[in-house]
């Protein structure tokens, strides 16, 4: 399956630069895989679309300063992006270690230099491997996240040129520190509407998958098959598992909120019963896989030739009778929604697949 297949050209002026405020009020497209077609509405009357045969899913991850500016000895800038602590622990008691992107190629064992009004606060040594890079501070622990919190900004996509919204760059309901990029699908939800959604009867649940780099990394390779999906990691609280295990043998509807809940459901899922066991997946879910966890799908409007835009073409595909009908009904969704003039990416609206 060629990469190009999931191409589409979109107008620089429907990236959105800053979240739509209230959350609540952002544009909501809905599809229905059965009859194909399409509503337009506002995005708190997702009520109206969800019973007390539905469990929403949310994913709880909280976004940390991921993104810091160091300089080299030599002092040239440097940025450096934290993904996760080696041993993924993000406890108080990180460790000193962590996986990294940086934005220039640099020296194995070079020395980076981190200031807060000039003043050096924290270093780091930079240890290059075959196949990752990692920095190695000279802190851990409460005072390492201490400088992190000091130092970082939140980690918001190059794309979006003002950083005033940094605020914002977390869900309402976020709890469970590690992610270096945020559940965005959950972007739009306010605390006054979840309320009315548990007030109508639907099932509320949340797992959490720290966001990193198997989220949003291109893809570089000219076929779908060939790539390859970069490990995250998952927890999920033993009681909410067997509840989503009971909803299921019930016949509730489960509603993936974002394609990071998909991924943790559908990794998670056996066809029976839903492990709290699994800690971690590299899922790639793209037009062919067979979903078995989940029944709708909320979720943004995504990049062409991205992984997350290949889920929700494998979702459509999931009642259509070939790819190239699947295809053809997600290419129509996103005209529609450029035609209509919805806002894409991060900050962008929403829509949901029923």
């Amino acid at each position: 399956m060629e990469v190009n297949l999931f191409d589409y050209i979109l107008p620089e002026k429907l990236i959105s630069q800053k979240l739509i405020l209230p959350r609540d009020k952002c544009k909501f497209l809905v599809y229905d895989r059965e009859t194909k077609k399409i509503k337009h509405n506002i995005f708190n009357e997702v009520v109206d679309y969800l019973d007390k045969n539905d469990v929403l899913v949310l994913n709880n991850t909280k976004v940390f300063p991921a993104r810091l500016m160091g300089e080299k000895e030599t002092g040239g800038k440097v940025e450096i992006f934290l993904l996760t602590p080696s041993d993924n622990n993000f406890s108080n008691n990180i460790n000193s270690k962590w996986n990294i992107l940086v934005n220039k190629k640099l020296a194995n064992k070079s020395k980076i230099i981190f200031r807060k009004n000039k003043k050096i606060i924290l270093t780091g040594t930079i240890l290059n491997d075959v196949d990752k890079i990692q920095i190695k501070f000279d802190k851990k622990g409460k005072s390492l996240w201490k400088q992190i919190y000091l130092l970082g900004d939140m980690p918001i996509p190059p794309y979006i040129k003002s950083k005033k919204d940094q605020k914002h760059y977390q869900t309402v309901y976020a709890k469970n520190l590690g992610s270096c990029a945020a559940p965005t699908a959950g972007f739009h939800f306010t605390e006054n509407l979840l309320k009315k959604i548990i007030k109508k009867g639907v099932k509320v649940e949340y797992v959490t998958l720290t966001v990193g780099l198997g989220t949003f990394k291109p893809i570089k390779t000219d076929k779908v098959e060939d790539h390859k999906m970069d490990t995250e990691y998952l927890n999920i609280d033993n009681k909410v598992a067997k509840r989503l295990g009971q909803y299921k043998k019930q016949g509730k509807k489960i509603v993936a909120v974002g394609t990071t809940v998909v991924r943790t459901l559908e990794s998670i899922y056996d066809g029976k019963k839903f492990k709290s066991n699994i800690k971690k997946t590299n899922i790639f879910i793209y037009p062919g896989y067979k979903f078995r966890a989940i029944d709708k799908f909320i979720t943004n409007f995504h990049f062409p030739r991205s992984t997350p835009l290949m889920m929700v073409s494998a979702f459509i595909m999931d009642k259509q009778k070939d790819f190239e009908s699947s295809r053809s009904e997600l290419l129509k969704i996103y005209s529609t929604a450029i035609n209509k003039k919805y806002k894409f990416y991060s900050f962008g609206e929403s829509m949901m697949i029923v």
